[in-house]
């Protein structure tokens, strides 16, 4: 490979993600790299409720398309936007490390706590129900910087945003805005939250093993397990973390819960997200979505 094309969104987080990318592939295969940003579904439709049209697809559909007709040799993702089961002929690369996985409670400047909070996303909307009893819920769309403005223009008192998007754009802090980030116990993250996943054709898999991060890889394994064993989509208010040898777990029929992991969860993830689903009482699918 002397060149490598990059499939990307054009938001500059997606873009800013890329580009880590491409300098780790550059630093570990010494190839030059090439952005093809590519407009989705997803991004096209900002009018859209994701919940009620599913999320899970429109923001890497065209992605995984480009790559299956070998217009791109990788694909770049927010993991969290990656459906449960993967596209035929496609596989996973690899993960870049993991960074804060935690979402940030973005709220006006000066507020205890909000009684308006803008969010489309029925897993935060039913964590922050739990902190915030009585709280109200709007919509809301648009890129980081977007959905910044609307808060602090007065669209609502507050919404929730991923730590690591923040970070990733170099924003720490806005005027009129506070940032309180919120631990597990509080809001479980959405599975694969803050991990930057790498796609590739199946058939090209092995030329990318052993470039990226294994913790990553093996904590986000059991996430998409869970994912996939639920059928969760941007309907299922369900969360999904995993650290360390701890699951912190979240769904809309079970609560906050927090289970202990053993090493051969992470050596079968799809056995362990069935053991897991059985001890909360919940039941997975026997067809995969």
């Amino acid at each position: 490979m002397k060149k490598l094309v990059i499939a990307t969104r054009k938001s500059p987080l997606a873009l800013a993600q890329s580009e880590q990318v491409a300098a780790h592939l550059h630093a570990a295969l010494g190839v030059e790299t090439q952005l093809l940003k590519i407009v989705t579904t997803g991004d096209r439709q900002t009018g859209w409720s994701l919940e009620k049209q599913g999320g899970k697809g429109l923001f890497t559909g065209e992605l995984e398309q480009s790559l299956l007709r070998g217009e791109s040799d990788v694909a770049v993702h927010s993991t969290k936007d990656l459906p449960g089961e993967m596209t035929p002929g496609l596989a996973i690369a690899g993960y870049l490390p993991r960074a804060d996985p935690r979402d940030v409670l973005v709220i006006r400047a000066g507020l205890a706590a909000p009684r308006l909070v803008a969010t489309d996303s029925p897993r935060r909307r039913l964590q922050l129900a739990l902190q915030f009893p009585g709280v109200e819920f709007t919509g809301i769309r648009g890129n980081v910087d977007t959905r910044l403005r609307k808060i602090a223009g007065g669209l609502a008192d507050a919404t929730a945003l991923a730590a690591a998007g923040m970070a990733r754009l170099g924003i720490s802090a806005w005027s009129g805005l506070e940032f309180r980030p919120l631990g597990f116990t509080q809001v479980v993250p959405a599975v694969g939250q803050a991990a930057i996943a790498v796609q590739c054709r199946a058939g090209d898999a092995a030329r990318f093993a052993g470039l990226f991060d294994t913790e990553t890889e093996r904590c986000v394994s059991v996430e998409r397990a869970l994912q996939s064993a639920l059928g969760g989509g941007c309907h299922t208010a369900f969360g999904a973390h995993a650290s360390g040898s701890t699951l912190h777990f979240f769904h809309e029929s079970t609560g906050i819960r927090t289970l202990a992991l053993g090493p051969s969860d992470f050596d079968r993830p799809e056995a362990a997200a069935r053991r897991i689903l059985g001890e909360l009482g919940l039941k997975a699918q026997t067809t995969p979505r």
